[in-house]
């Protein structure tokens, strides 16, 4: 994650957060307390994805969420451990995969790689056990299972890389 802070004169403070997963969070922090927030599915996108303005107690309160003063998540090292290093995990398909606009058959993600998409999150759709004709489209989440080196093959094929 890259974190650039600037100076806004007369109004407080821009923080912004740049991800690995080319996103993008812009937080302005007023004078007056106020946090605007903006969120940014593409770095280079010019307008806001989202955007939403939080009170000084709502940014606490959210704060204390992120850091997880309420809920612990399991260790995701011990999860990934289940039946001899079997994981399940969520992949987001990027637009420049090779697994764009091709069906999981005409794709051949589990020979290529070992992994099995036992779930799809499409926009506001959840495709349970989806069938070998369903069409992978870009910002599809895959939820897999496999060993941590096919759902790695799975993970680069979904980014746009090519595998070893």
């Amino acid at each position: 994650m890259n974190i650039s802070v600037s100076q806004l004169p007369g109004i407080g403070q821009k923080i912004t957060f740049k991800t690995s997963e080319d996103s993008m969070l812009v937080i302005i922090v007023h004078h007056t307390g106020k946090r605007e927030l903006y969120f940014f599915e593409d770095v280079d996108g010019e307008e806001a994805d989202f955007a939403m303005d939080l009170t000084p107690e709502e940014t606490r309160e959210l704060a204390a969420q992120l850091l997880g003063a309420t809920y612990q998540p399991a260790d995701i090292e011990k999860m990934r451990m289940f039946k001899r290093q079997i994981i399940v995990d969520y992949i987001k398909v990027k637009e420049k995969s090779v697994l764009v606009n091709k069906s999981i058959e005409e794709s051949d993600v589990r020979n290529k790689t070992g992994a099995t998409i036992i779930g799809i999150v499409h926009g506001d759709d959840v495709i349970a056990i989806p069938e070998t004709d369903t069409t992978l489209q870009p910002g599809d989440v895959l939820m897999s299972i496999g060993k941590e080196d096919q759902i790695s093959a799975l993970s680069k094929l979904c980014q746009g890389e090519e595998l070893d």
